[in-house]
């Protein structure tokens, strides 16, 4: 890291599998500061993941790569999801986590419902991903300013966040399959989202 400023330390052979977190770790080791964001990022530009109660630290961090490889503005984490910052997130997201803002709605005091609410008064509209109901993500006008809220892998959207979207939206598939994997629906969505806005 000759010419970054960061200090380095080279490691005995042993020591690294110690004090990571994976069995077979990556040769290089980072500490770094946590991204200080303020929650003024989601008033910028671009669509607004809202990630409700995912609890998968492997499909939080794919949901921040996609939208950050995708031109998102922000991510607003709700209550009850994996902390964005858990090693296994960090990876997923291949650093992306430190690229694209992602606003914790505990940390903002905020309830799943109060976040919405925020959205809302931003003038986004609200849509939530759903499989077999709302309008197809390729009609929907991502030109607006849009929020899609994603929910808990196996239990959806809450009844009480329900109330505050003003719409769904739902990838039609060909297949029989119920459902997409939530970071696999957010994948397309944001990519939907910057086909339609480029």
């Amino acid at each position: 890291m000759a010419g970054s400023g960061a200090d380095v330390a080279e490691l005995k052979e042993g020591v690294l599998e110690k004090v990571g977190t994976t069995r077979t770790p990556q040769p290089v080791l980072a500490v770094a500061a946590r991204p200080d964001v303020d929650r003024a990022a989601l008033a910028r530009d671009g669509l607004v993941l809202v990630a409700l109660a995912v609890a998968d630290p492997g499909n939080l961090g794919t949901l921040v790569r996609s939208a950050e490889a995708a031109g998102a503005a922000a991510i607003l984490l709700g209550p009850g999801s994996v902390d964005a910052y858990n090693p296994k997130v960090v990876r997923a997201s291949a650093g992306a986590i430190f690229g694209i803002p992602v606003v914790d709605a505990e940390s903002e005091g905020w309830t799943a419902v109060e976040a919405l609410d925020a959205l809302g008064e931003l003038g986004r509209q609200r849509l939530g991903a759903t499989a077999g109901r709302g309008t197809p993500h390729t009609e929907v006008d991502f030109g607006r300013r849009t929020a899609v809220v994603l929910g808990n892998e196996a239990h959806g959207i809450d009844a009480a966040v329900e109330s505050r979207l003003d719409g769904h939206v739902q990838i039609v598939m060909a297949g029989p399959a119920e459902s997409l994997n939530v970071a696999m629906a957010a994948t397309i969505l944001c990519f939907e989202s910057a086909r339609q806005r480029g």
